[in-house]
């Protein structure tokens, strides 16, 4: 058995990355989640993480770093947040082009300008077309419990896809909580060495990281996007496998709570969705008959589960910690689209809340539900609405 422990999320990852044993670890600071690799740091230092630990001059040379690591078949981890993100963004591409399985932690935090330290979840979200399976977790045990699931799903020979395990930022990074963490011989029951044929090998020589010509170039990319899908099985699966041995399951793409009569339902993403949960219980209490539905992976996008889950409501919120300038809320697009292809009757809104870390409390969950109540009797709603607007604009800006 292992123990239980008084954690932050960033620690939770940490020691989720000490029972995965990576080889190599490429690390720079950025807040929200430098207690992460100081963590890890310690840990290396202290001799319970066996690891080469990269100290780098940038994120860019975090990923690079650990995409030259991974070509030779070494298990890598990295971790960064909001600029840091965005600067790596030429890597990523790289990483998920090569079929690299890192597995790095992203402390979900706003973009400049304005400057903000505080989290929404415009970093990621912008890019979720990296070829990245993307997760998002709601608390420091998911958090923990991902990372090994992470490397399980990335290194499969089906699907040699890098995971992006998003965390709230400072909501989830910082908070401390009760964690098990699992004892060393469980995790190596789950999670094996790691072995690879996609890697540098005098023995059987391989052409990596080539330049394709117009002639072969969608053949490649289509490879990649079919790892992507093939992952959709296999993240349930991991997930139903982890449930075997540590006694935790997370429903894998999605969780959805009190659905299966609801006729009011919110979609959410990340550590807002207990808050959620928690109004459905006191509306339940009241009559409502509402429920909540969490993306955990944007990517690969939960297509059927989303259908199969709201088909039958009435009305659906979308909450988003995101905005696509000029448009609505990216996790909406992705809904809004899925229920259309089904051919769903519903009503759907969009709501944005909590962009720089703006609070998004009950009430404003609260009011959501009840909005989409206001429609279905009949009064207009606006097809994307704000949360917690707290300073007026007019149309102009």
């Amino acid at each position: 058995m292992g123990q239980r422990a008084f954690l932050c999320g960033n620690e939770a990852v940490a020691e989720g990355v000490r029972l995965s044993a990576p080889h190599v670890i490429a690390a720079y600071p950025i807040t929200p989640q430098t207690v992460v690799v100081e963590r890890l740091a310690e840990m290396v230092e202290d001799g319970s993480v066996k690891a080469e630990f990269m100290h780098v001059e940038s994120e860019h040379s975090a990923l690079s770093a650990s995409m030259g690591a991974s070509a030779v078949g070494a298990r890598t981890f990295s971790s960064t947040s909001s600029q840091g993100l965005v600067y790596m963004a030429e890597c990523l591409h790289y990483a998920s082009g090569g079929r690299f399985p890192i597995v790095m932690m992203n402390a979900n935090r706003s973009l400049a300008l304005p400057w903000s330290i505080y989290g929404d979840h415009r970093d990621s979200m912008s890019l979720l077309d990296c070829g990245w399976i993307q997760v998002y977790t709601e608390d420091a045990q998911e958090s923990l419990d991902m990372v090994l699931q992470a490397y399980a799903i990335a290194e499969h020979p089906e699907v040699l896809t890098p995971v992006m395990i998003n965390l709230d930022g400072f909501v989830l990074t910082h908070t401390y909580e009760l964690v098990d963490i699992p004892d060393w011989e469980q995790a190596r029951e789950f999670l094996p060495p790691y072995e690879t044929v996609n890697k540098l090998d005098f023995d059987a020589p391989k052409n990596m990281a080539f330049s394709s010509n117009p002639g072969n170039n969608l053949e490649f990319k289509l490879r990649q996007h079919r790892g992507m899908l093939r992952a959709k099985e296999l993240i349930a699966e991991t997930d139903g496998r982890f449930q075997s041995i540590f006694g935790r399951s997370y429903g894998g793409l999605t969780e959805a709570y009190r659905c299966d009569d609801a006729e009011l339902i919110v979609v959410s993403v990340g550590s807002v969705t207990g808050t959620c949960r928690t109004v459905a219980d006191e509306l339940r209490n009241e009559g409502w008959k509402v429920g909540v539905l969490k993306i955990r992976f944007m990517r690969p996008f939960p297509e059927e589960e989303i259908i199969a889950a709201l088909r039958n409501v009435k009305a659906v919120a979308v909450l988003d910690k995101d905005i696509s300038f000029g448009y609505e809320g990216t996790v909406f697009t992705n809904v809004n689209s899925a229920l259309s292809k089904a051919g769903a009757e519903i009503l759907k809104l969009n709501f944005i809340g909590g962009l720089g870390g703006r609070d998004i409390s009950k009430d404003h969950i609260r009011e959501m539900y009840r909005r989409l109540q206001d429609g279905l009797d009949g009064i207009a709603q606006e097809n994307v609405q704000y949360l917690g607007l707290g300073v007026a604009i007019d149309e102009r800006g």
